[in-house]
């Protein structure tokens, strides 16, 4: 059997995702109980955070090395605006919360770290570090999705929805997409930069986990200005 980079990354992360499979927020989810209020506060953030990630996608467009990768990031930064922060608008509709209202929401503590972190990789690392970091949240997302779905789909139909369009067949052959990308850019690499390949994926799992933890605690800054 091929070795595949990305399963060694995943053993490495397993316990941070098993964390965060096993999270309050997530088990929330999946019983539908979870507190609606939490879930806004995800929703608000998460939002922000979408679209720091659409400008991840732009940024691997200049990084790729090859045309078809290109057209995939770019294609992906066009789903991401279209169809993923859909939904998140669709919940804010449902919240009573406006566009404006979302966008001038301010970033959480984590929110500002993971992204920060994540810019700041796919601009200052390598290419391979990059898609390392990226890995855990699209990966991450279908896997928790997956799993609550073997106990069905919650009462709850916002909760519902969460857990159908993550656990989607064609979100889980993004995460495939993005698995083999890693595969082949740490492929022939040194020990030394792959140890900076493993360290970017385990600070997003570790971020990944975290942002569940503050949409719990429904994080603020301490000390912000009226």
């Amino acid at each position: 059997m091929r070795y595949r980079f990305s399963e060694h990354l995943h053993k490495l992360g397993k316990p941070i995702w098993d964390a965060q499979f096993s999270h309050p927020f997530i088990q929330g989810i999946g019983s539908g109980d979870l507190d609606v209020d939490r879930f806004k506060h995800w929703v608000r953030q998460d939002y922000l955070f979408l679209i720091d990630y659409t400008r991840l996608f732009a940024i691997a467009v200049a990084r790729c090395p090859d045309l078809e990768g290109m057209t995939r990031y770019a294609n992906l930064a066009q789903t991401t605006i279209t169809h993923e922060m859909q939904l998140h608008l669709s919940y804010a509709k449902e919240f009573g919360i406006s566009p404006s209202e979302l966008e001038q929401e301010t970033k959480s503590p984590t929110c500002q770290g993971y992204t920060d972190f994540l810019l700041r990789t796919a601009s200052l690392g390598s290419y391979a570090e990059f898609i390392g970091a990226l890995l855990p949240c699209m990966w991450g997302f279908h896997e928790l999705a997956t799993r609550l779905l073997t106990n069905g789909l919650p009462h709850d139909t916002r909760y519902a929805k969460w857990i159908e369009m993550y656990s989607d067949p064609e979100f889980g052959e993004l995460a495939e997409w993005c698995k083999g990308l890693t595969d082949t850019s740490t492929e022939g690499l040194p020990k030394r930069e792959l140890e900076l390949v493993e360290k970017a994926f385990l600070t997003s799992s570790r971020y990944e986990y975290l942002f569940w933890d503050m949409a719990w605690k429904q994080e603020t800054w301490p000390l912000l200005p009226n």
